[in-house]
């Protein structure tokens, strides 16, 4: 059950995702466009630094806001949602890592949507192995060299400037990583192939390089030798998030197939009269309100200070899971026209499937589970 301020939240997001988001989706889909101008209009309304403190200008919002914010956005359009997480996640790391210079830097146009970000983990030989990473950052008598590539970053293609994770002692494991704060117009930063998606189409995705990029020192965020601890601290949240939207993209998939279901008549009456037909809606339904309280518990956990780890991993993976299935279920109820594009639920159903990927896949999340399980029972 929510309380007022949150119903508040709920209700301004689904009007502004009802009236702004959810009639330009499709478009967005087929042209890979990054909507730029609807981002500053978002954050002219405070959806971008959700739980970024109001003193520092974001919202002040709680995790149970963000996860509010998010569904609500995903209802309307996966990839709009999924921008909001990735600013949430770096406006975290600035809060809670930078300088006040770093902060006036790039938080202040990063909430404003000045300058677009990216947030480079992942390379070639390092996906869910984050430790596995061979971008180098090497001390240089003005500050740094970083040396490296990173691939499937999400903004490579239009950021500003980019996180990244890089390697500064190479015997020190996972020790021996830090973060930079790098900007995209320095000599040596290249943008590599941007990737057509299969779906969120318009949160662009691509290749970055990093050409022997000379940094100053003021680059570095947070402790020499703590970005793999720092990175890993976020994604608690990232995750949440993800879970959020995941239950956005379903409820927008039952919701289509209801209306469908209604009005699309066979043998003589609407098909969802059929009991086979119900059924499946039975249990979209349910899976989906599961889903969502698995999610208000993991925001409610961070919010209460407590290790959520477990929660927050059971969300993300079965809010995920749900988003497909539910999908690909509309996608059968609307029969042959669920298969064409330009139907909403063919796009939701390609929306849905990155969401058991990125974040952590889920078969990553249920080793975190199974972890978090034998570690409560003394089995380390």
């Amino acid at each position: 059950m929510l309380d007022e301020p949150h119903r508040a939240v709920e209700a301004m997001v689904r009007r502004f995702a009802e009236e702004r988001i959810r009639p330009i989706a499709g478009e967005l889909d087929a042209s890979e466009r990054f909507p730029a101008e609807l981002y500053r209009e978002m954050a002219g309304l405070g959806l971008l630094g959700l739980t970024v403190p109001a003193e520092l200008g974001g919202a002040g919002l709680d995790h149970l806001g963000y996860a509010i914010v998010m569904e609500e956005l995903a209802r309307g359009y996966a990839s709009v949602a999924d921008q909001v997480g990735l600013v949430e996640l770096v406006a975290t790391l600035l809060v809670e890592q930078g300088t006040e210079a770093q902060r006036a830097r790039y938080l202040g146009p990063l909430l404003a949507a000045a300058r677009h970000p990216a947030y480079a983990i992942t390379e070639a030989e390092a996906g869910s192995d984050v430790a596995a990473i061979a971008t180098r950052a090497v001390r240089t008598e003005r500050g740094w060299r970083l040396e490296g590539a990173k691939l499937w970053i999400h903004n490579a293609p239009v950021c500003d400037f980019a996180v990244v994770l890089a390697r500064t002692d190479p015997e020190a494991g996972k020790r021996g990583m830090s973060i930079f704060l790098v900007d995209a117009d320095r000599p040596g930063f290249v943008r590599g192939r941007a990737e057509h998606k299969m779906g969120q189409r318009a949160s662009p995705l691509g290749e970055l390089r990093f050409d022997g990029v000379e940094l100053p020192p003021d680059a570095l965020l947070g402790p020499e030798g703590r970005g793999f601890h720092l990175m890993m601290s976020v994604l608690d949240k990232g995750r949440v998030g993800i879970a959020a939207l995941s239950v956005g993209i379903a409820r927008a998939g039952l919701e289509a197939a209801l209306a469908h279901v209604r009005t699309r008549r066979q043998f003589g009456r609407p098909i969802g009269d059929h009991q086979g037909v119900r059924w499946m809606l039975a249990d979209m339904a349910k899976d989906i309100q599961a889903a969502r309280l698995l999610v208000h518990d993991a925001a409610r956990r961070l919010d209460r200070g407590e290790r959520a780890t477990l929660a927050c991993s059971m969300a993300k993976c079965f809010a995920s899971d749900v988003a497909v299935k539910a999908t690909r279920d509309a996608v059968q109820l609307f029969g042959g026209s669920g298969y064409v594009r330009g139907f909403e639920v063919e796009r939701l159903y390609r929306d849905a499937k990155v969401c058991q990927i990125y974040e952590g896949t889920n078969q990553i999340q249920r080793e975190i589970i199974a972890r978090e399980l034998f570690a409560a029972a003394g089995d380390r």
